[in-house]
């Protein structure tokens, strides 16, 4: 049975209900994850981080979230079980 991770993605393949974003310090890896991930307060400070790196330019010309990607991975992955 087990849990499942947001997986990588091609480009332009982000099924309803779904988000893409990019994850990373220097080099970045697409992510896509549930919208309503979105809504989590702790998903909702790793944005308050990319609004205050990135304000609303993003450069990667998706969300993009300036965190450790094992950070990232930790917390969808509770985020998943929850």
């Amino acid at each position: 049975m087990g849990f499942h991770l947001p997986s990588i993605r091609r480009r332009g393949d982000v099924p309803k209900g779904h988000v893409a974003v990019y994850v990373g310090e220097n080099r970045k890896k697409r992510f896509v994850i549930p919208i309503s991930y979105l809504n989590h307060p702790s998903f909702q400070e790793l944005l308050s981080q990319a609004e205050e790196e990135f304000g609303f330019d993003h450069p990667m010309g998706g969300l993009t979230i300036p965190c450790a990607e094992d950070i990232f991975l930790d917390l969808t992955s509770r985020l998943c079980r929850s």
